[in-house]
């Protein structure tokens, strides 16, 4: 896809996130930079290979933190798969992060 070449990695994870959990506040950050002498990063080429994600939905109301996980982590399956070698991430509901949804 040539569209895909044009945007960074973080630009594709927050568009991901945002379309598919309307994220009330989203923030990713990249954090590759503090990985970049380790064996399996320096080896690849890949230079986007670690973020932060933080994020608050609705989505998240009911669901456990593994679930929460595992939902972004579905969401980013092809990115996982080109590249990205690891995600910190927080995922909260807008309750837990006292957000005010209009």
């Amino acid at each position: 896809m040539a569209s895909r070449a044009l945007l960074s990695r973080a630009s594709r994870i927050k568009t991901k996130l945002e379309a598919a959990l309307q994220a009330a506040l989203l923030e990713v950050e990249d954090v590759s930079y503090q990985h970049a002498g380790h064996a399996s990063v320096k080896d690849s080429g890949a230079t986007e290979t670690h973020f932060n994600v933080k994020i608050v939905s609705s989505k998240f109301e009911g669901q456990t933190l593994v679930k929460r996980h595992r939902m972004v982590y579905e969401l980013l399956s092809d990115e996982l798969q080109s590249g990205l070698h690891a995600l910190s991430i927080t995922a909260k509901t807008p309750k837990e992060a006292a957000v005010n949804i209009k």
